[in-house]
């Protein structure tokens, strides 16, 4: 997180180092820096140099990034947002970052799709990050991890934990739970613009 700024990552003129969640426009959120440090935190084993990471609801970018900082150039990082200004912002936000190489040297792409679907083309994935809180775990998402690989997602609808979803190394599943949190929904594209 020290090595890609936030800053670039924010509305210009928003309190950028506040830790807190901020809009980034369409109904969705960058979410707070102390809830990024956790969802790193929980990852890191799975975000070691040359492992594959796909980020669900990347948003600005900003997770998307330090990923590809944490994998290096012999990982691969994907990205999947489906609303395409956020995906065409996240690129630019990226490639004025630290994690600028990424985009230019191939292994950190951002792809306009539903991410409840995950990004099948470039599974089995070590990390799964959702940055946006579905009713239940996607089975499609299950599907995609590696064995010995983890998901963090939110989880709920009104009441919501944030669970880490172990595949263990026979397939089989572990599921906890973290905390508590507050994210806002995963959902298709049509409803979250609806709620504009």
């Amino acid at each position: 997180m020290e090595a890609i700024d936030r800053g670039i990552f924010v509305t210009a003129g928003a309190p950028a180092y506040l830790d807190s969640p901020m809009s980034i426009g369409y109904n969705a959120t960058i979410s707070a820096p102390h809830m990024h440090a956790t969802c790193l935190e929980l990852l890191k084993e799975h975000l070691q140099h040359g492992m594959r990471a796909l980020d669900v609801g990347s948003g600005t970018g900003y997770l998307t990034a330090c990923f590809a900082m944490m994998v290096g150039p012999q990982g691969r990082v994907v990205g999947i947002e489906h609303i395409p200004e956020l995906v065409s912002s996240s690129i630019e936000n990226i490639k004025r970052s630290a994690a600028a190489s990424s985009i230019k040297d191939g292994f950190l792409t951002v792809h306009v799709a539903d991410g409840r679907l995950g990004w099948p083309e470039l599974a089995p994935y070590d990390a799964i990050h959702v940055g946006a809180a579905a009713p239940q775990i996607p089975q499609s998402l299950i599907d995609q991890l590696k064995p010995g690989g983890r998901l963090v997602i939110p989880v709920g609808t009104l009441n919501q934990d944030l669970k880490v979803v172990d595949k263990n190394l026979d397939g089989s599943i572990s599921v906890r739970t973290e905390t508590s949190v507050r994210y806002v929904p995963l959902t298709s594209r049509d409803a979250q613009l609806r709620n504009n």
